[in-house]
């Protein structure tokens, strides 16, 4: 069965077939900048705080860490093949003279909406990520003001109104907030959150800003690391052993942040503002993963421990600790396409591409764009 869905896999990225470009303005974007979390960093927190990944991250397609929190590639590296755009660099990485000419990234892992607080995965929150871009703007314009040799690096002038604005980011500000609050304390926290996301969202609007994408967060309660943590009461799982509360509080943030986009939708008319519901995404495949090809819905691929999670919160995929008097290493399993779970946090490549092939339907968007894409997308899940 794995064999076969690998197969689709390796096809699937030569299935974007040209169509002629009228009405294809939604997808002929000359850049992208994204905001967001470890589900679209490429290496925002590793450069940031000089963290580090060891292998097997980053093994099935850049065959070293590539700063992604994955075997390969993430869903914003899936999108941007989609657009025929080159992988976005991090605005935090300066290495190898990165070039922005077709956007930047600004995900770092951890991150939330919410200002970071002094026991933060990363100090690079929400509104950080958006002074970080208008720092980036300015200095972009101010470079073209004094010479054009930089054109190749920095994005032309205009690519800042014409281009798309990326959102995939709150999983953090709830999964966090399970550590020192209850359930109902967490849910009041949303219409907060939310407010902290539109703020940024108008400033990134005022700035010229005209094309906004964003992802609502996913499932989290089927994470390996929230059910190990969380979920050793069986009833507190629901009937796919995820656990209850955490995709309560993503069902809830999500619906709010449906209703905030039709509000900003209405609100800019001269804005295109496109929701992505990820949660169906993600929760459809868990709950059909074996359908989809996959062998282990919720067992992480890379990690420690065995079935039924392969997780354990004191070693992180690729580390070698002493646990229990022992010395052990979280290693990778022999087939991550069959894993929709990499590390107990992440998904893996094969899943991620499964999550693009689904959102380029454009039936999990509102407004739908399928019949304005630039490309024919012939499914083989």
């Amino acid at each position: 069965m794995a064999s076969s869905t690998t197969c689709f896999l390796h096809i699937l990225a030569l299935f974007f077939i040209c169509l002629p470009l009228a009405n294809t303005i939604d997808f002929n974007y000359p850049a992208v900048f994204n905001f967001g979390d470890s589900n679209s960093d490429t290496g925002g927190l590793v450069a940031g705080v000089g963290d580090r990944l060891e292998p097997p991250n980053g093994q099935k397609y850049f065959k070293n860490p590539s700063g992604r929190f994955c075997d390969g590639r993430l869903i914003i590296d899936f999108l941007m093949d989609a657009m025929d755009l080159p992988f976005l660099n991090s605005y935090l990485d300066s290495i190898a003279a990165p070039s922005f000419r077709k956007g930047a990234n600004f995900a770092a892992a951890g991150s939330t909406i919410l200002p970071a607080t002094a026991s933060s995965v990363s100090p690079f929150s929400f509104g950080i990520q958006v002074a970080q871009f208008f720092r980036f703007k300015n200095r972009v314009l101010e470079v073209q003001a004094k010479s054009r040799k930089y054109d190749k690096y920095v994005p032309a002038q205009d690519f800042f109104q014409k281009g798309l604005y990326m959102f995939d980011i709150g999983q953090n500000d709830l999964a966090s907030g399970f550590y020192s609050k209850t359930l109902d304390q967490i849910l009041a926290s949303i219409p907060t959150i939310l407010s902290e996301f539109e703020d940024g969202v108008k400033r990134l609007y005022d700035l010229g800003g005209r094309n906004f994408w964003v992802h609502n967060t996913g499932p989290l309660g089927c994470l390996g690391q929230n059910i190990a943590k969380f979920g050793t009461d069986a009833s507190k799982l629901d009937e796919l052993g995820c656990v209850s509360s955490h995709n309560q509080a993503a069902k809830i943030l999500n619906l709010q942040l449906y209703t905030l986009c039709k509000k900003l939708q209405g609100q800019y008319s001269d804005a295109n503002i496109t929701h992505v519901d990820i949660f169906t995404i993600k929760s459809n495949l868990i709950a059909n993963y074996s359908k989809y090809g996959f062998e282990q819905s919720l067992m992480a691929c890379c990690g420690y421990g065995g079935p039924p999670l392969n997780y354990d919160i004191r070693i992180a995929c690729g580390q070698t600790k002493v646990l229990d008097g022992n010395n052990v290493t979280a290693k990778a399993c022999n087939d991550s396409s069959e894993y929709i779970n990499w590390d107990g946090i992440h998904y893996t490549e094969t899943a991620n591409q499964f999550v693009v092939s689904q959102i380029l339907t454009g039936k999990y968007s509102d407004p739908p764009f399928a019949d304005k894409m630039p490309f024919l997308l012939k499914l083989k899940f």
